[in-house]
């Protein structure tokens, strides 16, 4: 071992090595990458210390001045980097070794400055190392050792990728030392993915417990776990403890209950930032806490001096996060008590953890107020104060005290006065009663000697006893312990007094004996005899409920179907026939079959007779019957076909492609609201100039939209502009060709 390393050691107070500690200096592994597990509070910290101190420093005493660091260090918390950085300070402060932090939830600009001062070692969290090397704040080409301290929390804390990442930047031949409290698979992985030849290393038997902590299993009534940690606290006063609990919630509500008791409590969960976390680790280092409350985040590296008590308020999720909390008390080499709170409904589950975490425990009750009591009489005549020499001014001020009060009155008044600066035990129910929750059993109560009394309303009258009961309180003068059963019947409600109350509850009545209007109370000579309680009725569906003695429900055919499937004759019973609010409908009789509706698309029609067109919006007056609508005539010249298509015709060409002017010429014989517009034959060839010819007839009617008679008849052709339309009588018209 180097000098300088074995100096600190012995000012620690360090004679002999824990066993994780001698392995990891063996000399034939000075050089070798290593997998070491071992149990917590075993001293791991000063094992990897150790264990890189020859690759980092080799034959010399102490370091050269600070550049790129040597070593670096992962750590899964903060609080852990921080005190894995207090370990090494002292573990190589004779080597003058700088030790650099970076931890997330700290100022990044510093961290910064301080690795571009330089630094032999640096200790970090996976994050804020990543960050760090991102922004090539953090240079790893010199890196010697790399440690990842309690590796298998930060693969269940989701840090893989992150230390993959710098386990990539780092040098190939660099040494790789993973510590952890257990092996799983993943980090099985990890060491054979970034591990060269690693040695194994197990200071774990795997069968025998911590030997210096107790297990106590406390079994406590259902409302009395928040009181048995009060009561464990206090016998255990004069000592440092630490409370677990599963969520931040309950974390907060302990610490104020615990605060509210008197005692010297902090908090620490991850929902505080990194400074009020440091400042409640440091406040318990100090002595100024005695108490503190955390979750799991508390559960890994963390070392308080002098904490020798771990309660644990709720049960941990599985045996390592057990095993990690007790790990805080029983560290190199004191003793520690490890209480586990068992209430009614989580026994198995305390006795499966403890079984698969191969703990024996001592299953017990919390201290009792009695036990509390004696054991701060204990206390207090044990006190070093008794055996101090007397100053003269304590020897004058005891004079005035005995000349003023006796012996005993001195001594019982400073009995009070110790016993008011501390809180007051709990009294505990015992451990098999349950809470009166929701679904818990009432033990019937004494009512004794008994009388009855008649009301003159009951079941048929809405009777019940929550408006019973105030109204018997209010006018008998009655209190609610007087009052035992109130049984309602159909017609009248017996109602049960205590004997003692039944002359206070006549006289308040008077002769008549009225409650209120309406009810009459009557006192009876003995107890009555109940009506037997009516049959359930159907709560719904169409089988009835069927009370005892009754005939059992016969299923009825279902009715035949009026018509028969294949012929649809009807059968004996005759068809609904509907109705209205003026009788029923009368049945079909034999007719013309009712004609099919057919689909008429553009101009087709289903017979050689001329449709009627489609209303263009306009009055109904101006259209013609369409029995007298006219046949359109062939225009002049024009083509003979008439304007209507049958059935058989051929079907028009595609829309806005023509097949020949002729039916370019038919497609505009439109029709207007009063009948067909007459069109003249489109002359051939260009026009030479403006048309002589003028409409030889008058439109019959308004033209529909925007189109005029003077637009349309007699008008020769001309190409439509882009952008008009083309509508004349209200249907679609083909698009003409340009040519």
């Amino acid at each position: 071992m180097i000098p300088p390393l074995s100096e600190a050691l012995a000012e620690r107070g360090f004679d002999t090595l824990t066993p994780v500690q001698a392995a990891v200096i063996a000399p034939e592994l000075v050089q070798s990458d290593l997998l070491v597990s071992a149990q917590t509070g075993s001293g791991k910290t000063v094992g990897f210390g150790l264990a890189i101190a020859p690759t980092l420093l080799g034959e010399a005493e102490s370091f050269e001045p600070a550049a790129a660091p040597l070593a670096l260090v992962v750590a899964p918390t903060r609080e852990l980097a921080f005190q894995v950085k207090r370990e090494l300070s002292w573990l190589y402060g004779k080597t003058g070794a700088i030790v650099a932090s970076c931890v997330g939830g700290m100022d990044m600009r510093q961290e910064r400055r301080s690795l571009e001062r330089g630094a032999h070692i640096v200790v970090g969290t996976p994050g804020r190392l990543r960050d760090h090397i991102e922004r090539e704040s953090l240079d790893l080409g010199s890196l010697r050792a790399a440690v990842l301290d309690e590796a298998d929390e930060m693969l269940d804390l989701g840090f893989r990728e992150d230390l993959e990442f710098i386990l990539g930047a780092a040098p190939n031949d660099r040494r790789t030392l993973l510590f952890s409290a257990t092996v799983p698979p993943m980090i099985a992985t990890l060491a054979q993915q970034y591990q060269r030849d690693a040695k194994r290393i197990s200071t774990i038997t795997g069968t025998e417990q911590h030997a210096d902590i107790s297990y106590q299993a406390l079994r406590v009534a259902g409302s009395d776990s928040e009181h048995a940690i009060f009561n464990l606290l206090r016998f255990h006063h004069d000592q440092s403890a630490i409370v677990f609990a599963n969520t931040r919630a309950q974390v907060n509500h302990l610490t104020a209950r615990l605060a509210n008791r008197g005692f010297a409590t902090v908090s620490l969960s991850g929902e505080l930032s990194q400074s009020e976390r440091s400042h409640a680790l440091q406040a318990m280092r100090d002595g100024r806490a005695r108490v503190c409350v955390a979750t799991d985040v508390a559960a890994r590296g963390i070392d308080l001096p002098n904490l020798t008590l771990v309660i644990h308020a709720d049960l941990p999720t599985n045996t390592e996060t057990l095993l990690h909390r007790s790990g805080r008390t029983g560290r190199a080499g004191r003793k520690g008590i490890s209480a586990l709170i068992v209430p009614p409904r989580v026994v198995k589950k305390a006795e499966r953890l403890l079984k698969w975490a191969k703990i024996s425990a001592e299953w017990t009750v919390p201290p009792s107020a009695d036990e509390i009591q004696q054991r701060d009489e204990e206390r207090l005549l044990t006190d070093p104060s008794w055996s101090e020499p007397v100053t003269e001014e304590q020897a004058a001020f005891a004079a005035r005290l005995l000349e003023k009060y006796a012996p005993e009155q001195i001594a019982a008044a400073y009995l009070r006065l110790y016993q008011s600066q501390r809180s007051a035990p709990e009294e505990l129910l015992p451990p098999e009663t349950r809470s009166e929750g929701k679904g818990a059993a009432r033990e019937p109560r004494e009512f004794g000697p008994s009388r009855w009394v008649s009301l003159s309303i009951g079941r048929d009258d809405r009777a019940e006893p929550r408006w019973l009961l105030p109204m018997l309180c209010r006018a008998g003068n009655l209190d609610k312990s007087a009052i035992g059963a109130i049984r309602v019947q159909d017609n009248e409600t017996y109602v049960e007094l205590t004997e003692a109350s039944v002359d206070g509850f006549v006289a308040a009545l008077g002769d008549g004996g009225e409650l209120e209007k309406g009810v009459r109370a009557t006192l009876m000579d003995g107890a009555p005899e109940f009506q037997a309680r009516p049959p359930r009725k159907p709560s719904g569906g169409d089988r009835p409920h069927k009370p005892s003695g009754a005939k059992p429900y016969e299923k009825k055919p279902y009715d035949k179907k009026p018509y028969d499937r294949a012929g649809d004759k009807p059968r004996d019973k005759a068809p609904y026939k509907g109705g209205s609010k003026d009788g029923p409908r009368p049945p079909r009789t034999e007719a013309e079959p009712k004609p099919k509706k057919v689909s008429v698309k553009g101009y087709d029609t289903r017979s050689d007779a001329p449709r009627k067109p489609r209303s263009t919006g306009g009055d109904s007056s101006d259209r013609a019957p369409a029995k007298s609508w006219p046949k359109p005539k062939p225009a002049a010249g024009g083509d003979s076909r008439p304007a209507y298509k049958s059935k058989s015709a051929p079907k028009p060409a595609p829309k806005g492609k023509p097949a020949s002017s002729a039916e370019a010429r038919d497609s505009s014989k439109r029709y207007s609201p009063k009948g067909p517009v007459k069109v003249s034959a489109r002359p051939t060839g260009k026009p030479t100039g403006k048309p002589t010819g003028k409409p030889t007839g008058k439109p019959t009617g308004k033209p529909a939209g925007k189109s005029s008679a003077k637009s349309t008849a007699n008008a020769p052709y001309k190409s439509r502009k882009p952008g008009t339309s083309s509508r004349i009588s209200g249907n679609d018209a083909p698009r003409r060709s340009k040519s």
